[in-house]
């Protein structure tokens, strides 16, 4: 894959940084704290592989952790590093780094951690099994590996990558035209489905509750979607039974339910 076709996730993510504030902040916090099932990370030490924007990371230090946040993109990298300068300047127990999650070699030098964070990440490494393989191994015995993975649809996934390759041939100004069509046809499709159901068609609460999950906003999680190359899909069994096989056990997951999205899936690392 040349650089060309691989999606800056630091510029969407920059500008996703302007949209932040403190509901985005709790949301992001209340999003670790229900799937991990705690209140509190006190005395926890948190890797976050692929920082994106720094928000998770961010959470986490909010949370009582000790954070290392790396990113294989520099603007990612600076973004991280913006929140921490701005909620954190000086904080000596979040460290911010480049780093790839298939670098054997680095992954090797930094240890073992409490809890290893890969949310939405290594399906866009190129090497999605590989990443699995590599990261899994940063967790300590006890400690919890939470992923979130593509979810595997077949054909449909197929059609997804057909589109995000086509958003990359597109000229860069024409790339947000396709974004605001491919939102709108499926923004529409669930307008109406809800308006067949007797409920409110508009997409505000749908948004909402995305701003509240993860702190998210819709638009630049739509970029993200159209445009995110490298693009790798799995079905559940082909994550949780190598993992099983490694010595981790399920301790929680939350699936796509069959459609397009994240399967996020939470391990305990057992033996």
């Amino acid at each position: 894959m040349t650089p060309e076709e691989r999606f800056q996730f630091g510029d969407n993510w920059k500008a996703f940084l302007t949209t932040l504030d403190d509901e985005r902040i709790r949301g992001a916090q209340n999003s670790l704290k229900e799937l991990l099932e705690v209140n509190s990370l006190n005395g926890k030490t948190f890797l976050d592989v692929g920082s994106g924007s720094g928000l998770m990371s961010l959470a986490a230090m909010r949370l009582g952790a000790a954070v290392l946040s790396f990113d294989y993109d520099p603007q990612c990298v600076a973004c991280t590093e913006e929140l921490k300068r701005r909620y954190y300047p000086g904080g000596e127990s979040w460290k911010i780094e480049p780093g790839s999650a298939l670098d054997e070699d680095y992954l090797n030098g930094l240890g073992q951690f409490d809890l290893v964070y890969a949310w939405g990440v290594l399906h866009h490494t190129g090497d999605l099994f590989r990443g699995i393989e590599l990261t899994s191994h940063l967790v300590k015995k006890g400690g919890i590996y939470f992923i979130a993975i593509y979810n595997d649809q077949g054909g449909a996934s197929r059609r997804w990558l057909r589109i995000k390759q086509g958003y990359h041939r597109l000229p860069r100004f024409m790339r947000p035209l396709l974004v605001f069509l491919i939102a709108s046809f499926f923004e529409s499709r669930y307008a109406f489905a809800r308006l067949l159901r007797g409920q409110n068609p508009l997409p505000i609460r749908d948004w909402k509750q995305k701003k509240m999950e993860r702190g998210m906003s819709a638009w630049h999680d739509w970029v993200d979607w159209c445009g995110g190359l490298p693009f790798e899909v799995a079905k559940l069994e082909q994550v949780v039974v190598p993992l099983f096989k490694k010595g981790f056990a399920l301790q929680n997951l939350k699936t796509a339910g069959g459609g397009w999205g994240c399967n996020q899936y939470v391990f305990q690392k057992i033996t």
